[in-house]
């Protein structure tokens, strides 16, 4: 089986993710979404929460796993016998950060390749810090994420940033 590893904070993952997952798909059988913790962030959403919310999203596609791992990307790959990376380019800018983790990567796992899939068009300014900005100021996300995900930030703004159950419907 041709798989494949899709890691990122998906802090929360946006449509322009999902394209990446959607395209990744037409190129491996399976394709895991490796949801971590990025010590640079502070989340909005408990990683419990994140997996909770890309598995709706992707509920009714076999070809999607969606774990949480922390630790070094290299190690969680070898242990799944993972050898593929997806990463997704916004811009030319994307490039030069993504193109120093593959090096990494594949400095600490000779087996690891990073494949780099560029966005569609119309989600190249998309991002999750986007979406959360936009959220808190009640602007229109319905084009950005999918509605899982528009209720979840709506109700993270509405009550407090406590965790919280993840509802599918």
């Amino acid at each position: 089986m041709n798989k494949a590893i899709y890691p990122g904070s998906f802090d929360p993952i946006t449509n322009g993710h999902i394209d990446i997952v959607y395209r990744a798909c037409s190129l491996f059988d399976e394709v895991t979404i490796a949801v971590f913790d990025n010590p640079s962030k502070s989340p909005l959403f408990t990683s419990k929460e994140r997996v909770d919310l890309i598995q709706c999203v992707f509920e009714e596609n076999r070809q999607v796993k969606v774990e949480y791992f922390s630790g070094l990307l290299a190690q969680y790959a070898e242990s799944k016998s993972i050898f593929t990376i997806i990463r997704g380019l916004r811009a030319v800018s994307d490039f030069d950060y993504e193109f120093q983790l593959s090096i990494i990567n594949r400095k600490l796992n000779h087996n690891l390749d990073t494949i780099f899939l560029m966005t569609d068009q119309k989600f190249s300014y998309l991002s999750s810090s986007v979406v959360k900005q936009l959220s808190s100021f009640d602007a229109t996300i319905d084009s950005l994420v999918p509605e899982a995900v528009k209720r979840a930030l709506q109700s993270k703004q509405n009550i407090s940033n406590d965790s919280q159950e993840i509802s599918c419907g």
